[in-house]
Order: structure tokens, then sequence, then C-alpha cells
């Protein structure tokens, strides 16, 4: 590994640099669509965006948002979390999500919360066996209001 650092991506031109990896995670968006709704949710929902670099390549990227439930009370949903495919399993998603805790602790925020795909089994057991995260529900969607 070369030099790790995290970064948290405010402007477009940052932005769009993420999309190649991002999208390995979100293949029904297109780079538009992406910067439009990132932007949005930067704006409007406390989303935030950063990246885990390795020298100056982005190898990982995650997106949350600090939120307040009665269910949960004060925690960060973790939207997006998804490492490079040519680069997994190299701790690089751990380091993500271990900053994602730093954040929230750093903000007060009590717990962390994420869905994930039924289908995603690598991940579910990333999760559970190195993250240390349990499952706690199912979620449920409705499309196509």
């Amino acid at each position: 590994m070369n030099s790790i650092s995290i970064k948290e991506l405010t402007s477009r031109e940052e932005i769009l640099e993420a999309y190649p990896v991002m999208q390995q995670l979100r293949t029904h968006l297109t780079e538009e669509a992406y910067l439009d709704l990132v932007m949005e949710a930067q704006e409007k929902d406390q989303y935030k965006l950063a990246v885990l670099l390795d020298g100056d390549k982005i190898v990982a990227v995650t997106g949350f948002k600090p939120m307040i439930t009665l269910y949960y009370g004060r925690f960060v949903w973790v939207c997006d979390l998804v490492t490079d495919e040519a680069v997994r399993s190299k701790g690089y998603g751990e380091k993500l999500l271990s900053y994602v805790e730093y954040w929230a602790k750093k903000h007060d925020y009590e717990r962390i919360a994420l869905s994930s795909g039924l289908q995603r089994k690598d991940a579910h057991r990333f999760y559970e066996e190195k993250m240390d995260y349990h499952k706690a529900s199912y979620v449920f969607k409705k499309d196509d209001l």
C-alpha cells in the first residue's frame, strides 16, 4: 500500500472522480444522475461522500448521512459503501467504514446502520465478521409510486 488517506468530497469535480468506483455498486446510475443525486443529497439531506485514497487513486467510496429517528435515536446511515473490485480484500472497506464510525462518534451519534442487498453474501460476511455489525431488521420498499 502507498500512502492511505480519506477525504470528504464536496466539489462537483471531486464527486465526479468517485463515480467509476461508486458505479460498481450503483450500476443503475448514469454519471449525470449520480452527480445530480449527490449534489441534491448534500444540499438537502446532510449526505457526506468520502473516499479512501491509496496514493492518489480512489479505491473505496462511502456515502453516509446523520439521522435521528425514534427507533435508532441519533445515528449515521451508511447509504453506500464500495471498494473498487480490482482491489477488494485489502482492508480498504474496513478503513473507510471505521472512518464513518469515527465521524459518528466525533459528532455525538450513538450508532451506525445500513442496508445491504439480500444477494450480497460477501458484504454480509464483511459486516458481521470483520466489522462486528449484526442484523437488526428487514428493509421493505415499494417502487413506482
